[in-house]
């Protein structure tokens, strides 16, 4: 099934990702903030090796559970940087601790998940790609978000970084029209 789309490549990791994960809707905030962080780390490095080291995240981020980690600091920042199952890179690590707080500002004020997904108006942008050539690496779309995401505080939000998200969340599906997950990511919108 994932050889449709491409991107994927033939290893298991990727193609589970590609059949289960990347496209399915999905509503829950920290689950989408957990999301928008990797992505964050992600720049300057391929997805797979975000994918291969998420759980190690997951680990050392505490699960990624953003009122955790909004109390987080130097010490946090440097115990992280000794941890070689994850990516160590200070800005980014420096940046989720800071990230967090962010998240519960948004959250208490009207929520995370409802914060991005009011971009969409509450349901996915199904597009109709036949080629990985047409899929945008970030949209008029993806830079108002980035750029709000920014003047609120977030940090490794750019605009293909943002896109990306946007994709792997649900907020667009950009499955080939010709992958059958494109369809059945499609069913799964709200």
């Amino acid at each position: 099934m994932s050889e449709i789309c491409g991107w994927a490549g033939s290893e298991k990791i990727y193609i589970q990702y590609h059949d289960t994960d990347w496209g399915v809707p999905e509503y829950d905030s920290r689950a989408l903030w957990e999301k928008l962080i990797l992505d964050g780390f992600q720049a300057g490095l391929s997805w797979i090796t975000i994918l291969k080291k998420r759980e190690n995240f997951r680990e050392a981020f505490a699960g990624f559970d953003p009122n955790i980690l909004a109390g987080w600091g130097d010490s946090d920042i440097e115990r992280l940087l000794q941890n070689p199952g994850i990516i160590r890179h200070r800005g980014k690590i420096a940046a989720t601790i800071s990230n967090a707080r962010v998240w519960q500002s948004i959250e208490q004020e009207q929520g995370f998940d409802r914060y991005l997904w009011d971009y969409v108006g509450g349901s996915p942008i199904q597009n109709a790609w036949t080629t990985l050539a047409e899929v945008p690496a970030f949209t008029d779309l993806s830079t108002q978000v980035s750029k709000d995401l920014k003047k609120r505080g977030f940090k490794f939000c750019g605009p293909t970084i943002v896109y990306a998200f946007m994709q792997a969340v649900g907020m667009i599906n950009d499955h080939l029209v010709t992958c059958p997950r494109h369809a059945a990511c499609k069913k799964l919108a709200r």
